[in-house]
């Protein structure tokens, strides 16, 4: 009987023995690296929603994602920072520095032009080249402006005389509206060379074999079948006998007015 209850009394004396203190070192390193993880977790999880937060709460976000309406409207009022004006046109550039002696007004119905002096008396050298330079612009209000300057400079009296000089500096400039991919600023050119055609007439024979080409291949879109045809028919009209030759020989399937 006594030798149980020394072996009962040796057993709890046993469980009841402290544990050695590198027991209780490592067990307190796990835990205290447990806690370092998890603060650290929580941490970079607060770091994460802070910079998200002001991420999307920055003024220049509220701004790409809620662009005033002037900014579309105003070269001088877009964002200096922002990518589009990192690298204008030089045709924006111009417009943006007061080169070009118009301003955009904007009316309720339609927009127009008002002409710091009357056009008949400005230098078509080199105004009329620039406009058809901004006539690749995809961005209002470049696009506007340029469509509708060099149109109105054409009207004025004497605009013959001035633009007839000018061709061999032109037709590149419109040429390269006419190769551009977007259908827009293909329409702009295709507009603008009708333009032309009625004030100089004849004298735009010698360059129409440099741009019927482009016109050829854009016969083959079905949007532009039209267009290109009575532009084509314009370019005979006001040039005589002489461009329907230029034109059969780039076009066999154009149809003249004559027949």
């Amino acid at each position: 009987m006594n030798v149980k209850c020394d072996s009962r009394r040796s057993n709890r004396e046993a469980m009841q023995k402290p544990e050695c203190p590198g027991g209780v070192q490592l067990r307190n390193r796990k835990a205290a690296n447990g806690d370092q993880r998890t603060s650290s977790s929580v941490h970079r999880t607060t770091v994460q929603q802070s910079s998200s937060s002001s991420s999307t709460s920055s003024p220049e976000t509220a701004r790409k994602l809620h662009p005033r309406p002037s900014d579309k409207l105003n070269p001088k009022t877009i964002n200096p920072f922002g990518e589009q004006s990192r690298a204008p046109s030089a045709f924006a550039a111009i417009y943006s520095k007061g080169g070009i002696p118009c301003r955009l007004v904007h009316g309720s119905v339609k927009h127009r032009l008002q002409w710091e002096c009357p056009p008949e008396n400005l230098p078509f050298d080199p105004l009329l080249i620039t406009l058809a330079e901004g006539l690749r612009e995809t961005r209002h209000p470049y696009t506007f402006v340029s469509k509708e300057g060099f149109r109105e400079l054409l009207l004025v009296q004497g605009a013959a005389e001035k633009a007839v000089p000018l061709l061999p500096r032109l037709i590149p400039v419109l040429k390269a509206a006419l190769v551009h991919l977007d259908d827009e600023v293909f329409a702009r050119g295709l507009n603008a060379l009708v333009q032309l055609s009625v004030v100089v007439g004849p004298s735009l024979n010698d360059h129409l074999k440099h741009l019927l080409t482009s016109l050829s291949k854009r016969l083959r879109d079905k949007k532009f079948k039209e267009p290109i045809t009575s532009a084509l028919q314009k370019l005979e009209q006001h040039g005589g006998s002489g461009s329907l030759i230029i034109i059969k020989s780039k076009i066999p399937t154009y149809c003249s007015i004559c027949c």
